[in-house]
């Protein structure tokens, strides 16, 4: 899969330590991290699998759920691909850990979000594109603060 960036990312990599692409591999003593390109939510979205057991999946699966597409270079397409077609051909008991939780769940398996996702359950990738343009999010509180504080790494001085 393609990575890419925007004006997010290109900024974010002056301040950045370390920019992972798509299968991308760190290694910290004997954890191994890969990176898994999962555009959708944004354009430069990954999510992280750590020694091949555990993936921290960021904005791209939630548990019963998955990120919003509707700005910051959201794509819905992108998105079902990102997860039908590359999360879910990981071995089906890889714990996932999203990166938000809305209803008191933090860990799942790849198998279960497979079996029970209602965004991905049964939906064609047409299907999921008419959900995900459809959902009439409001937008979060602070989210312009938010977006400018991810441009600059954090640092709000600039």
């Amino acid at each position: 899969m393609p990575w890419s960036c925007t004006r997010i990312c290109e900024s974010a990599m002056q301040c950045a330590d370390l920019i992972m692409k798509d299968n991308d591999i760190l290694k910290i003593g004997k954890i191994e991290i890969k990176a898994i390109a999962t555009l959708g939510h944004t354009d430069s979205h990954n999510a992280y699998l750590i020694d091949n057991k555990m993936l921290l999946t960021g904005d791209s699966l939630f548990i019963g759920g998955c990120g919003r597409t509707d700005f910051q270079s959201g794509n819905a397409e992108l998105m079902y691909d990102s997860v039908v077609k590359t999360l879910f051909n990981l071995p089906e008991n890889t714990l996932i850990y999203p990166g938000h939780d809305y209803k008191g769940h933090t860990v799942s398996t790849i198998g279960e979000e497979e079996r029970s996702n209602p965004r991905f359950l049964n939906k064609t990738k047409e299907q999921f594109i008419e959900i995900m343009n459809n959902l009439k999010l409001p937008n979060p509180k602070k989210i312009m603060e938010a977006v400018s504080a991810n441009e600059l790494c954090g640092n709000l001085k600039g």
